[in-house]
């Protein structure tokens, strides 16, 4: 952990309230069960969510790493397991998924609380990354750029090693103009699951796929999402006056009960190029193995190229895509510059 006594508070928000229903044919095969994904062992000895765990400690002390989780996810002994030695505080319950919007306020309520002025990396936690030193270096420098100017939001994009249309692009432009953090783009647009054909121009163009790992100030946030999502921002303004208090698990569920669903990348990310441009950046991530595991294909295709065995069994429907998918051009490996 790189913070120094002088230093901003570093905290970060850990998004574990996915169901995961596209995986679940795969994780019967696995376990027998419906975990949620994130909390399923793939690799290694670790879940999703503890290998985001292990990442966000290098950074982050475990006491300022919030998890916003489900309410039923605790039915499964593993959930349990995973989130018992988890420092209490940390771990808030949602009533149910409604998207990443609320996903994202619910804790960033709880952390606002405590640490009004932190600086605030978001993880998602069913992420592949196989470097991970070298990504989380890359997260440290999106915090230190949002250290010195507090008002920027910036979000990681992943340098494509392929042609890739199930993914968010983010187009950069310009460099961010900053001696010290050179490497910073502003965004032009986001585009996403383009059309397979408009891929090979985007990633000419320099488009990076959108990690939704995002770094901002707490406040700064808080003060977008109100002029981004008034509605949903004076919803959890309700929660915010309640928490410690002995309504509070009361209020969650009816603000909860009577709110929409709402997609934080699609409601205020895709909002901020045009109406909030100088707020949003990205930073490019290269020499970085990056891979959202959110189909069973990306999962089984991801492991064999790292040389990793599994005794999975891939359905008729995934072998299928393997062989439409192994005689497309657009499969090929691109060079990282």
């Amino acid at each position: 952990m790189k913070n120094s006594r002088d230093a901003p508070i570093r905290c970060a928000i850990i998004l574990s309230g996915g169901e995961g229903q596209r995986l679940r044919p795969l994780i019967h095969q696995l376990r027998g069960d419906a975990l949620p994904k994130q909390y399923v062992n793939f690799i290694g000895t670790r879940s999703m969510l503890e290998h985001t765990y292990h990442r966000a400690e290098k950074l982050i002390h475990p006491d300022r790493l919030f998890t916003v989780v489900n309410e039923d996810h605790f039915r499964y002994p593993d959930v349990c397991r995973q989130l018992s030695a988890r420092p209490p505080e940390t771990v808030v319950l949602q009533p149910e998924n409604k998207e990443t919007g609320p996903g994202l306020l619910l804790p960033l309520m709880h952390l606002s609380k405590h640490y009004p002025e932190s600086v605030v990396t978001v993880f998602p936690s069913d992420h592949f990354i196989l470097e991970e030193d070298p990504f989380m270096d890359h997260v440290d420098l999106a915090c230190q750029a949002v250290e010195r100017d507090p008002s920027r939001l910036v979000l990681l994009g992943a340098v494509p090693y392929e042609l890739e249309p199930e993914y968010g692009y983010i187009l950069p432009g310009a460099e961010v103009k900053d001696s010290v953090f050179s490497s910073l783009h502003q965004v032009l647009r986001f585009i996403e699951k383009p059309e397979l054909h408009a891929v090979p121009e985007l990633v000419q163009q320099g488009g990076l796929w959108n990690t939704f790992v995002m770094v901002f100030q707490a406040r700064t946030m808080l003060s977008l999402m109100c002029r981004a999502v008034p509605v949903l921002h004076r919803a959890f303004q309700r929660i915010g006056k309640a928490l410690g208090t002995a309504r509070e698990m009361d209020e969650v569920k009816e603000v909860y009960r009577e709110m929409k669903p709402l997609n934080l990348s699609r409601e205020l990310l895709a909002v901020l190029p045009i109406e909030y441009p100088s707020h949003l950046s990205v930073l490019p991530v290269r020499g970085v193995f990056w891979s959202d595991w959110g189909s069973e294909i990306r999962i089984l295709s991801d492991l064999k190229k790292i040389g990793y065995t599994t005794g999975l069994r891939v359905s008729d429907a995934v072998a299928h895509q393997f062989a439409v998918k192994a005689s497309e051009p657009h499969t090929q490996i691109w060079l990282q510059a």
